[in-house]
């Protein structure tokens, strides 16, 4: 169509324009671009929670219709409910936990010279995936102090504050002047004289679980009216040796707590030196002597890290030790960015640093904060590879946890998909409301 204009021929009028977005670009354009990754969103997203709503409605079998039966067994069996329980704590200390060492490593970091270098080493951790940290924490976390670090820095501060057994499962021969006394105690069988040199011979030690610093033996010599004594290790590696002779290969019994007991009291106590001697004064003259029990218990090994009441506190540790970094590189971005000018008029009004922290940066914080929690809340509702590295076999049931659940609801010994499916539904449900205020909050900072 053509428009006649006055004083000159008729003008072609302009195509109708073709529709573009709002950036501009043609929306079929848009579109194709578009395609291959909503493709892949349906297949591997959209088809599997719907494929898993649909399956969770059947049987272990998947051909009989089971209703809402693998529902009502998630909240009725023992095992699951111990999962959800287990989940939950980790919603609620996890996050918690990281987000606030997050943020006081970063407030505490922000004037000093070395901050740079100690994000590093906390963020390092971030570098490693689930997997070689759970090989990591279960070496920490192993019984015995020997190996486990954690039981190893346990047994140290416990032990230099008490004093530790030296001699668990020693004990006298039926030839030995000792009998039992009770409780785990013993006692020479006739009282002693400063005439004549106390023999306390025991047996039941390891000679490779005897003090380093243990001596050969040596037999006390008779003193002037004082007790003295050989505490010693009756046996002789390789055989050869005499029962209640102090033979050159034997050793002294070093730190053996020895009690001298008159009337049921205890009048003078004393304890063996390396090489076995003791020595008593003479209110001793005629007292039974008695080995405490404290001197025969078993050594202490520390705490029980991944025994039942103990393993989720500790996983938790350790998913701790991995995220508090990355907690602590958001909130110190947010840091970065609050006005010095809050901060310093807070403090010219006088304003302590405790109040500055918690009046003005915490609150100019939040949306940082925010952020980061809603992250982790999501992240270990997912919580898996520590769980199942970390917990042993005997704990694993009281560790348990949602998504280890699902794992081995769907591919354990008796797979149950429909038991399966149910649980990954409600994973999914339990997450949504996390996404959603979390969405929530994302459009209200951009309309800001």
């Amino acid at each position: 169509m053509s428009a006649v204009t006055a004083g000159g021929p008729a003008r072609p009028e302009p195509p109708a324009r073709q529709r573009k977005s709002v950036t501009g670009t043609r929306k079929i354009v848009a579109a194709g671009f578009l395609l291959p990754a909503l493709v892949l969103l349906g297949a591997l997203v959209v088809y599997p929670i719907g494929y898993s709503l649909y399956r969770s409605f059947f049987d272990q079998a998947g051909a009989g219709f089971a209703g809402l039966d693998n529902y009502v067994e998630i909240f009725t069996d023992d095992t699951i409910l111990t999962a959800v329980k287990n989940n939950a704590i980790w919603v609620v200390v996890a996050p918690t936990v990281s987000t606030a060492l997050g943020l006081i490593f970063a407030v505490l970091t922000e004037r000093v010279r070395w901050g740079t270098a100690f994000k590093l080493i906390v963020f390092m951790p971030m570098a490693i995936s689930m997997l070689a940290a759970g090989i990591i924490f279960r070496l920490v976390y192993e019984q015995d102090p020997e190996r486990g670090v954690a039981n190893a820095i346990w047994v140290g501060v416990h032990d230099t504050f008490e004093e530790s057994a030296g001699y668990p499962r020693a004990r006298p021969l039926p030839v030995h002047p000792l009998e039992a006394a009770g409780g785990g105690a013993f006692v020479t069988k006739e009282p002693v004289s400063a005439g004549t040199p106390a023999r306390l011979p025991l047996i039941g030690v390891a000679p490779a679980n005897m003090p380093s610093d243990a001596e050969p033996a040596k037999a006390a010599e008779p003193g002037d009216g004082e007790i003295h004594g050989t505490a010693w290790l009756d046996f002789t590696r390789g055989g050869g040796g005499r029962p209640n002779v102090v033979d050159t290969q034997e050793l002294g019994l070093k730190g053996l707590k020895i009690e001298a007991v008159k009337g049921g009291k205890v009048v003078a106590d004393t304890r063996a030196a390396a090489d076995g001697t003791f020595t008593l004064p003479a209110s001793a003259d005629g007292a039974l002597l008695r080995l405490p029990a404290d001197n025969f218990r078993e050594p202490y090994n520390g705490v029980d890290w991944l025994g039942p009441s103990l393993v989720t506190p500790a996983i938790i540790g350790s998913y701790v030790w991995m995220w508090a970094g990355f907690a602590m590189v958001l909130i110190a971005a947010g840091l970065a960015s609050v006005p010095r000018e809050l901060l310093e008029a807070a403090r010219v009004d006088g304003a302590n640093e405790w109040q500055v922290f918690r009046r003005i940066t915490v609150p100019l914080l939040a949306p940082v904060l925010a952020v980061v929690l809603v992250t982790l809340m999501i992240n270990v509702l997912k919580i898996f590879d520590l769980v199942f590295i970390i917990a042993p076999g005997s704990s694993q049931d009281d560790a348990n946890v949602l998504a280890l659940q699902l794992y081995r609801s769907s591919f354990g010994t008796d797979a149950d998909l429909g038991l399966g499916s149910a649980i990954a539904v409600l994973l999914l449900l339990l997450v949504l409301p996390v996404m959603f205020f979390n969405v929530r909050r994302m459009r209200r900072e951009t309309r800001r």
